[in-house]
């Protein structure tokens, strides 16, 4: 894909993530990809990522206060990709428990819980850090209509959290993965929406096949506004 031809992609930017990772990887696949705080970059951009790292509330306050919330209910609600990342995908999530009760974006219906709580005071080390598979159980068919088509049940992927997502419907679950006997969403989708607990962009050639099925899907109908 030329330069001409790539479509733009917008990284969101509100402090906590691995940017210039997720950026490299959009530019591996042939994708433009801008990092951005912009409401208006956002707004015509094909796709837009939501990365993160870090405290669920300081990562809404700072969405907030750059204006950010309501402009990613949009895309959410659109028909375009919108895809999130660890914290990114907790985010989309109803409600969080961590260090109190803190509303999401309310794209998923559903909660952010402490992954301590759930393994125990005597389970492994939180956070989970490391590489684990994710599996796609009786989803298989809608993983591969996913970004996940292209990665084969059972890969390893790399995650960094100490906290998950426990989201209410079942059918948004793509995939699971198992920690210390707790087996918790890794993945999901709920139409144009993607999210993943892992870091595809972190997580070697299997990961950045997430990002190729995002340029596949973007190549097959871009308009125009979201090029150069």
């Amino acid at each position: 894909m030329s330069e001409r031809e790539a479509p733009l992609v917008a990284v969101v930017d509100y402090g906590m993530g691995n940017l210039f990772s997720v950026k490299r990887a959009c530019e591996e696949v042939g994708l433009r990809a801008t990092i951005t705080t912009s409401t208006r970059d956002v707004e015509r951009a094909a796709a837009v990522i939501v990365p993160g790292i870090g405290a669920f509330a300081d990562a809404i306050a700072t969405l907030e206060r750059l204006d950010l919330v309501a402009v990613l209910r949009d895309v959410a609600a659109s028909d375009r990709p919108f895809l999130g990342v660890c914290l990114g995908m907790q985010l989309l999530m109803t409600e969080s428990h961590e260090f109190g009760r803190h509303k999401g974006l309310g794209v998923i219906d559903g909660e952010v819980l402490p992954l301590r709580a759930a393994l125990g005071p005597d389970g492994p080390k939180v956070p989970h850090v490391g590489w684990n598979g994710v599996h796609a159980g009786d989803r298989r068919e809608a993983w591969a209509a996913s970004l996940l088509d292209g990665v084969p049940d059972g890969a390893f992927m790399y995650f960094v959290h100490s906290f998950y997502v426990a989201p209410v419907a079942h059918d948004v679950v793509l995939a699971t993965t198992t920690y210390g006997g707790l087996e918790f969403c890794s993945s999901l989708r709920r139409r144009n929406v993607f999210a993943c607990q892992f870091h595809p962009e972190r997580s070697g050639v299997e990961g950045l096949a997430v990002y190729r099925s995002l340029a596949r899907a973007l190549q097959a109908d871009v308009p125009e506004s979201a090029h150069v």
